[in-house]
């Protein structure tokens, strides 16, 4: 009997010598592993993974909101006055462009492109380019919703025109016209309807004007069809891949994003709710402006139509470059602009920012358990943070002692319900990384692991990374009574040539496309396979670079486990299940590759994705773990 488990385990490690050319042929012993279901240690905390995303990679603009057109209000003025936009005078019209500081339609945006036309007519108009986000992208038999704000000089100024236009060939995808400008402000929706054609991204808005005189032009808004078609939403495929995480949560609105480089550079929430024309825009901590289409409330909706709660984050008084607010009357301002962003949030209709949500369209209070309080707060050399803190935390605990609060540091004089933890690490210092947490002291905080990425390759991680990113994983699994919520950063990356500020992403995408990384991958099984409680386990024998995690839903009458094998040589393992009578057979998902340098790209999508197979299982059997492995063993344990 032992001889035959012995040849058998031979033989799979031939195989997957086989498969897998790089891997070594030398005999590895095989692992023991000892699951006991009848002896359960914890449960799996039900909101452990989740997302993060800031505006940082383009993630917002550019990426996940929808908006086709960039630099839609002007303010950046880049090179030659207008960013991203450019003359296209046709035939004998004359006209120049420039920025007109003076002129827009209301107090929150003040300036407007100002359109200078000495001569134009029908057959000969003038025109301005925008060049969108490294490109539109444009598909058939689809309508694209427009709108803009114009002025003109005179009330006969005449009709505008908007066009969808390939770069390379002009041809005229769709066009429409919008509407006659007059002496006042006004804004005018189009829609733009396109026919048979070959989908591309090579592709501008093109506005024109077939009148002389003067035309002041901002907010200019193109978007395609969107995620459960919300107005001013965001871009479906982005969202089924953040679905395909089966994500139980969304920390909003970012960590550096919420606090800015200075304080009045912050994620200041009450100028980014309501109509977009009343929304002033902002400078983001990564050297762009940010539109704010994506304001706390579409925030909000974005976690409703992914079926997940929102974990919200707060200003608490220290910006990324230092300014600081010293606790005290000075700080009372900033906390009670927190409590009315709260009351915003779960309000009802009665109250006074429950009432303003309703009024924006949505009556129903979203679900809000958690708060985070600042973010990194440990650059802050003021020593601030302890004191600031504790004056959020006792105002929001008297007001909604229901929610718990999230401290971004270590603490001295204060426990705080969840202290919120940050990692960035190659896939080697997680290795060595994955016994961390089964050492930290139980009745300390809770534990929010907000951050966290293995940071191999670019733009996107590599396999690498997956499997550093798996092996952390399995311990955030098996100390899933601490660690109650973990979220990936960055989640997003534009790999368009300019697009990316922090490498090692886990989603990429240009104008027309998306897809996701191993470690994108790595996530998903991890968020799809997760059980409800952790029995006891243990293994030995293992190579260094073996990892595992077990979690159970004995109500389902399921076991997962999940097997990490980073090294290069394939892994015998020898399993024993007691407590319950596992299945003959078992589902197996593997997500493996030839080298750790392997990757997807916006060119090669699917080069590394889980493939499903099947494995032998019962209350003993063998298994042996490829090179450069992560596998989800599905085991129904009824």
């Amino acid at each position: 009997m032992i001889r035959d488990r012995i040849s058998a385990l031979t033989c799979a490690a031939l195989l997957a010598a086989a498969i897998y050319p790089g891997a070594t042929l030398a005999q590895t012993s095989p692992a023991h592993l000892s699951i006991q279901l009848d002896k359960p240690l914890h449960p799996v905390s039900p909101m452990l993974y989740g997302l993060m995303t800031e505006e940082i990679n383009y993630s917002y603009d550019g990426g996940l909101y929808a908006e086709m057109v960039r630099n839609r209000t002007f303010q950046d003025h880049g090179f030659g006055g207008l960013a991203r936009w450019y003359l296209d005078n046709k035939g004998t019209a004359r006209a120049t462009i420039t920025f007109d500081g003076n002129e827009g339609p209301s107090g929150a945006l003040r300036g407007s492109m100002l359109m200078d036309i000495k001569a134009a007519d029908a057959a000969n108009p003038a025109s301005v380019i925008n060049e969108g986000w490294w490109g539109m992208a444009v598909r058939p038999d689809t309508t694209y919703k427009g709108s803009l704000y114009a002025k003109a000089d005179a009330d006969n100024f005449g009709p505008l025109t908007a066009s969808l236009i390939n770069d390379n060939t002009g041809a005229v995808l769709a066009t429409t016209t919008v509407g006659s400008a007059s002496s006042t402000w006004k804004r005018y929706d189009f829609t733009l309807k396109t026919g048979k054609l070959t989908p591309s991204s090579t592709n501008h808005l093109l506005i024109t004007a077939g009148h002389s005189g003067k035309l002041w032009v901002t907010l200019v808004s193109l978007f395609p069809p969107t995620y459960k078609n919300r107005e001013n939403g965001n871009r479906s495929d982005l969202m089924e891949l953040m679905a395909g995480m089966h994500p139980k949560f969304l920390r909003l609105p970012g960590g550096n994003y919420l606090e800015g480089d200075q304080i009045d550079e912050r994620f200041d929430w009450k100028t980014t709710i309501g109509p977009l024309v009343d929304r002033p825009t902002h400078r983001s901590p990564w050297n762009y402006q940010s539109s704010d289409g994506l304001g706390l409330l579409e925030f909000l909706e974005w976690t409703e139509d992914l079926r997940i709660e929102p974990v919200l984050a707060v200003f608490a008084g220290y910006a990324l470059k230092g300014d600081h607010i010293h606790p005290g009357p000075a700080l009372t301002p900033y906390v009670d602009d927190a409590l009315e962003e709260i009351e915003f949030v779960i309000g009802d209709t009665s109250t006074k920012w429950g009432a303003v949500r309703a009024k924006l369209g949505h009556p129903a209070p979203f679900p809000l358990h958690y708060v985070e309080i600042g973010n990194e707060d440990w650059f802050d050399r003021s020593g601030s943070y302890e004191g600031r803190f504790a004056q959020f935390d006792k105002a929001i605990k008297a007001k909604y002692p229901n929610l718990q609060t999230i401290a971004t540091m270590p603490l001295k004089r204060i426990k705080p319900d969840i202290q919120d933890d940050h990692y960035y690490k190659r896939s080697d210092e997680f290795f060595d990384f994955v016994n961390h947490y089964d050492t930290v002291d139980s009745n300390g905080p809770k534990i929010f692991v907000g951050e966290w990425a293995s940071r191999e390759g670019m733009p996107t991680t590599n396999l690498g990374a997956a499997l550093g990113d798996a092996a952390f994983m399995t311990s955030m699994e098996r100390n899933s009574d601490l660690i109650i919520m973990a979220a990936y950063a960055p989640l997003f990356v534009n790999v368009n040539p300019g697009g990316m500020q922090w490498e090692s992403d886990l989603i990429g995408y240009n104008a027309a496309n998306a897809y996701g990384s191993p470690s994108y991958y790595a996530q998903s099984l991890f968020g799809e396979y997760i059980g409800t409680s952790v029995p006891s386990s243990s293994i030995t024998n293992g190579n260094d670079r073996l990892f595992y995690s077990v979690t159970n839903d004995p109500a389902k009458g399921t076991t997962y486990l999940k097997l990490v094998n980073a090294s290069s040589t394939p892994q015998p393992l020898e399993a024993a299940i007691t407590g319950a009578t596992p299945s003959a057979n078992a589902a197996v998902y593997t997500l493996s590759g030839h080298t750790t340098a392997e990757t997807n790209s916006i060119t090669d999508p699917k080069r590394i994705v889980p493939v499903k197979s099947t494995v032998k299982t019962g209350a003993t059997f063998t298994h042996t773990i490829p090179p450069y492995a992560i596998q989800v063993i599905v085991i129904d344990t009824k």
